[in-house]
């Protein structure tokens, strides 16, 4: 959450800022079936990689921006920091744990479930993501 501090300098002249508080993203509390699941889909499949581009750029970009790196034109006015998800550390995640953050979703990341029912469609996303 982002905090409106304002400081008083001089004669009357205020100066406002965004203080950021509490920005470092708490853990996620991946249920067990989560971290277990395997991806069903091939990663490398051209028709599905297609789907998985089309679908982000409909679901995803406007909060997790072009390439991944959390600058989606709506990123700034959630309270939850948003993650870059083209470093190697988001890709070392399990499958099934990139699966949960992205459709299950808490706080600011909804839940996609019903947005998009199609659960190999969900890891064509997945699938495109890890592409950044």
């Amino acid at each position: 959450m982002k905090k409106l501090i304002f400081l008083f300098v001089g004669a009357g002249l205020i100066i406002a800022f965004l203080a950021a508080t509490g920005t470092q993203e708490k853990p996620w509390d991946v249920p067990e079936k989560y971290v277990s699941m395997k991806n069903p889909t091939d990663a490398g499949d051209s028709e599905c990689l297609d789907i998985g581009e089309s679908l982000y750029k409909k679901h995803c970009r406007s909060c997790h921006g072009s390439e991944g790196f959390g600058d989606g034109s709506k990123a700034a006015m959630l309270d939850t920091p948003m993650p870059d998800i083209s470093t190697d550390e988001y890709k070392a995640q399990k499958p099934g744990v990139k699966y949960f953050q992205s459709f299950i979703g808490r706080d600011d990341m909804p839940n996609f479930e019903k947005k998009i029912p199609s659960e190999e469609d969900r890891w064509c996303i997945i699938n495109y993501m890890d592409t950044f």
